[in-house]
């Protein structure tokens, strides 16, 4: 049996909690909240620190302090943080979904989580490029997407 099927968010060690990313960089987007509804938005525009092409952090140890509103997901806020996509392994587990068939400790392969059109992979603008008064305009739904339980 594998590990995330045996053990809560909270018995993995950090290896195991690390590996549970996907890498598909959603999380990284930036988003906006509609001030007089509270609904929060995705955008298009990705966190400085989100490199586009291979979806990785380019200072995953010192984000929090290069980016201080760059939140350390652990066991308790994973399952209160709104804006968690549906996709991510550590809510679907918090949730007990189980990993997803495209994940790439299920698949084997990194590439799935491309191939599925999870990945915002070629997909963002960086946000040191895009005024931020133009944000709303990069509003986008397709980080909301989620593919189906199996092809």
């Amino acid at each position: 049996m594998a590990f995330w099927e045996e053990k809560s968010l909270a018995e993995m060690t950090p290896t195991e909690w690390e590996s549970l990313c996907d890498g598909c960089g959603r999380c990284c987007l930036i988003k906006l909240e509609d001030e007089d509804s509270g609904l929060l938005i995705t955008s298009d525009v990705r966190c400085q620190l989100l490199d586009g092409d291979t979806c990785a952090c380019t200072d995953y140890p010192g984000r929090q302090k290069k980016v201080p509103d760059c939140i350390k997901l652990d066991p308790e806020n994973v399952v209160s943080i709104k804006w968690i996509p549906t996709t991510c392994a550590y809510r679907r587990i918090a949730e007990g979904k189980g990993l997803a068939w495209w994940h790439p400790l299920v698949s084997g392969d990194p590439q799935t989580v491309i191939d599925v059109g999870v990945s915002v992979k070629g997909r963002t603008f960086l946000e040191t490029d895009v005024d931020p008064d133009t944000w709303e305009e990069h509003a986008v739904d397709w980080p909301e997407w989620e593919p189906p339980e199996s092809l």
